[in-house]
């Protein structure tokens, strides 16, 4: 069975929120659905629902567009070529920086709940 996530679940995840009210900001992603054709939820009730493999194309776009600060158009030509044909062999490449940032992403946000565990309790005993 495929799991699907929900738009808002989705623009949690790519920390596509508002910095103030902490909202979603779904529109976005249906911008980006707008303009890439790789991206096509499945609509359920009039809610949208992105497959695993949808997730990994919109978090490759964000990471392009976001982090690499290329165009839209960029990014378009980048996918019609397939970026996991583009750079196999390149030390360099875009997939490797963008397996880079999501490790050291992930390893932050590791450290930070083991610091946690590890202050957890520490405040009163002094």
């Amino acid at each position: 069975m495929k799991k699907f996530i929900n738009i808002s679940n989705l623009s949690k995840i790519l920390n596509l929120v508002d910095p103030i009210t902490n909202k979603p900001q779904n529109h976005i992603l249906r911008y980006w659905e707008r303009e890439f054709k790789q991206i096509k939820p499945k609509k359920i009730n009039n809610q949208r629902y992105y497959s695993n493999k949808q997730v990994e194309i919109i978090k490759t776009i964000k990471f392009l567009l976001k982090d690499k600060g290329m165009t839209i158009i960029g990014v378009k030509k980048l996918l019609h070529v397939s970026i996991n044909e583009l750079d196999v062999d390149i030390k360099d490449s875009l997939n490797t920086d963008y397996y880079k940032i999501f490790l050291q992403r992930k390893s932050k946000s590791i450290l930070k709940k083991l610091k946690n565990i590890k202050n957890y309790g520490k405040k009163n005993s002094s």
